[in-house]
C-alpha cells in the first residue's frame, strides 16, 4: 500500500506521539510498504530510513500562520495545511489510506473531503486536559478541539485504539461505537523500538544495592496534571522528609523538566533531585538500567509507553491506579505497585515499599521482566493493516453515519 501518516510533530522531537508515530511508520515500512509521514514541526522534506518525511508547517509571518494562533479557527488552519500538502502528493501518485492521531484532530479536512480513506488512531485525547485549562480562551479553544476530534472519528472510515479500557473511552467520548461492537474500531497495541528491545533485554537488575547507596526513582514526563506531576513532587517532598527521620535513601532522576522550574522545593528535597530537560535515547536507555524504580503516576494514558520501556529494562513501576492503562499493563501483569490515589500520599506509601524493601523490588523487577516484550513491530504493522483493509473496503462511513450522509447530531456540550 501507498500509506500516509500525519502528525504533529516527529524525532528528534521527543514525545510519547512521535515516539508513537515513527513505531507505526517504521512498522509499515518494514512490512514492505510505501510510507510518507506529513508532520507539521517543520518545512522541509527528507527521509527516516525508508520512511519518506514531508514537513507541512507554515511560513513564519503567513496569512496561514497568523490564523493558526487564534483559537478554535487554529484547528481548521492545520487541518488544511496538512491536507494541502497531501493533495499535492496524492496527485503525484495516489495514496491508498490516510492515517492521524485523534489529538486536536490534524486529519479533520481529509476526514470530510479525501482523497484518500482516513484512519484515526486514538492517542490521548484533548478532553483529558481540559481540566486544568482556565482562561475563557483556552477553554473555547479546547472545547473547539474536542468538536473536531469527534467529527473526524464519526466522519473516519475506521478507527484505532490502543487498548480495549481506551477505546471504551474514545466510544462514549466521540459518540462512536465501542471496539467490541464494531469491526471498524480496532484494539492495537504499540510496538517499541528495536534499540529499546535490544538495550533493555541487556539490561541486568542489581540482585543487592548497598545500603549506603540511595534507591534511584526515575519520572520520565512533562509536567502537567494528566501525568501526575504535582503528585510527584509532593511525594518528593514527603518521602525526603521520611529519609531525614530515618528511612532508607534515595535519589530521584526527572527527565522532561528543567532543574529551575522547581527552585522553589526546600533543600532537603533539592538534595535528593536531578533534572534533565532533554536526554538523547542513548542516554535515557543509561538512565533507566541505572533506575531502581521507574515512577510513573499519571492519570491517563492512551497506551502507556513508559509502562511498557520499563517493563523492556525489567524494572519495577509505581503507578497510580486512576489510569485504566497502568491498571493493565502494571497491574494485572503484576509490573509494580499502584497508588490508589494520585496523590502526594498515596504514591509516596507505595515507593517507600520499594525503596525499604528489597525483596519486594526484586519480586517486582522479576515479574515486569516477564510482562515485557508484548508487541512487536511485525504485529503491528500486521493488525494495523488489517484495519487499513477494511477502511479501503468500505463502501460507506462508518455506523454512526445517517443514510443522509450527515453526522448523528452531536452533544457539543459534552
Amino acid at each position: 500500500m501507498r500509506i500516509a501518516l500525519l502528525t504533529w510533530a516527529y524525532p528528534p522531537e521527543k514525545s510519547g506521539l512521535t515516539r508513537a508515530a515513527r513505531e507505526i511508520a517504521q512498522s509499515l515500512a518494514g512490512a514492505g510498504h510505501d510510507v510518507t509521514v506529513f508532520t507539521m514541526d517543520r518545512r522541509d522534506a527528507g527521509h527516516d530510513d525508508r520512511v519518506t518525511v514531508i514537513g507541512c508547517g507554515l511560513r513564519d509571518g503567513s496569512l496561514s500562520a497568523r490564523f493558526r494562533t487564534l483559537a478554535a479557527i487554529g484547528h481548521v488552519v492545520a487541518s488544511l495545511a496538512f491536507r494541502r500538502t497531501l493533495l499535492r502528493e496524492h496527485r503525484r501518485v495516489p495514496f491508498d489510506v490516510v492515517e492521524a492521531t485523534n489529538w486536536y484532530a490534524p486529519g479533520l479536512a481529509i476526514a470530510l473531503a479525501g482523497p484518500a480513506p482516513l484512519v484515526t488512531r486514538n492517542s490521548t485525547p484533548a478532553a483529558t486536559s481540559a481540566a486544568t485549562v482556565t482562561s475563557v480562551r483556552d477553554r473555547f479553544d479546547r472545547r473547539a478541539a474536542m468538536l473536531a476530534e469527534r467529527l473526524s472519528a464519526r466522519f473516519s472510515k475506521a478507527l484505532i485504539s490502543n487498548t480495549q479500557l481506551h477505546g471504551e473511552k474514545i466510544a462514549a467520548l466521540y459518540a462512536v461505537e465501542a471496539p467490541d461492537r464494531e469491526e471498524h474500531h480496532a484494539v492495537i497495541g504499540l510496538s517499541l523500538p528495536p534499540e529499546i528491545v535490544a538495550r533493555g533485554t541487556a539490561a541486568t537488575y542489581p540482585d543487592d544495592i548497598p545500603e549506603d547507596q540511595p534507591i534511584e526513582l526515575l519520572f520520565v514526563g512533562r509536567d502537567e496534571h494528566r501525568k501526575g506531576f504535582d503528585a510527584l513532587i509532593m511525594a518528593l517532598r514527603i518521602l525526603a522528609r521520611r529519609a531525614d527521620a530515618g528511612m532508607r535513601d534515595f535519589r530521584l532522576t526527572i527527565i522532561g523538566v528543567h532543574a529551575d522550574d522547581l527552585k522553589a522545593l526546600p533543600s532537603t528535597a533539592r538534595a535528593r533531585l536531578r533534572c534533565h530537560h532533554r536526554v538523547d535515547e542513548p542516554t535515557l536507555h543509561d538512565l533507566m538500567s541505572a533506575a531502581h524504580v521507574i515512577v510513573a503516576p499519571s492519570r491517563y494514558e492512551s497506551f502507556g509507553l513508559v509502562y511498557q520501556e520499563a517493563m523492556m529494562f525489567g524494572r519495577p513501576v509505581v503507578a497510580c491506579a486512576e489510569d485504566p492503562s497502568a491498571r493493565l499493563f502494571i497491574g494485572e501483569s503484576g509490573a509494580g505497585l499502584l497508588a490508589r490515589t494520585c496523590t502526594g500520599d498515596d504514591l509516596a506509601t507505595q515507593v517507600q515499599r520499594l525503596i525499604e524493601d528489597p525483596a519486594l523490588r526484586a519480586h517486582y523487577a522479576a515479574a515486569s521482566r516477564r510482562a515485557s516484550g508484548m508487541f512487536t513491530r511485525d504485529t503491528l504493522s500486521a493488525q494495523t493493516t488489517a484495519v487499513y483493509r477494511t477502511a479501503i473496503g468500505s463502501k460507506g462511513a462508518s455506523s454512526s453515519i445517517s443514510s443522509s450522509g450527515l453526522p448523528a447530531p452531536l452533544d457539543i456540550a459534552s
